[in-house]
């Protein structure tokens, strides 16, 4: 069952989920709003193929690019770092979605990965794609996405800060 507003601020106040920054106002009925930070990673022309099946390490594919805004032109794909770092307990999980303003001028903000893992501390990366026929400008700082949390029935032992591999640089 998904947490209302009140369950997600009790389990802030218990140290169940931590927000970092936390501000009550991008608190929604039943989720919280996420905003960009201004580290993006942007894909490397690269000739050739890549190896889906290889072991690759993201930064021999996509380029750190440190900047208040950025532009995605039609087809183009990026990806995001939250401002917001997320701590959560091993009884709780996270559920990355978009933000419906977004989506509807042709943009996704999460393509696949959505889960946050129980027991992760660290920022997002949101997987930013421009499927609208016009060019769209991003934001530091814009509330972009959005995170619903679920408690689990049953506290989880494999906890992702000590378990999980992150990809990208947190």
């Amino acid at each position: 069952m998904y947490l209302s507003n009140k369950d997600i601020l009790r389990e802030i106040k218990k140290g169940g989920i931590k927000i970092s920054p936390f501000s009550e106002k991008y608190l929604g009925s039943a989720s919280y709003d996420l905003a960009l930070s201004n580290k993006f990673y942007i894909p490397k022309r690269i000739r050739g193929e890549v190896d889906v099946l290889k072991n690759i390490d993201p930064k021999d594919y996509m380029k750190e690019v440190i900047a208040s805004r950025i532009t995605l032109k039609p087809g183009d794909f990026c990806l995001a770092k939250t401002l917001e770092k997320i701590t959560l307990s091993n009884a709780i999980i996270g559920i990355l979605g978009g933000r419906s303003r977004f989506a509807r001028l042709g943009m996704t903000i999460h393509v696949t990965s959505a889960v946050i893992q129980p027991g992760s501390d660290n920022h997002q990366i949101l997987e930013i794609v421009n499927l609208s026929p016009f060019t769209l400008r991003l934001h530091a700082k814009e509330r972009i996405s959005q995170v619903y949390f679920e408690r689990l029935e049953t506290p989880t032992d494999k906890p992702y800060k000590k378990y999980g591999i992150i990809a990208i640089d947190q």
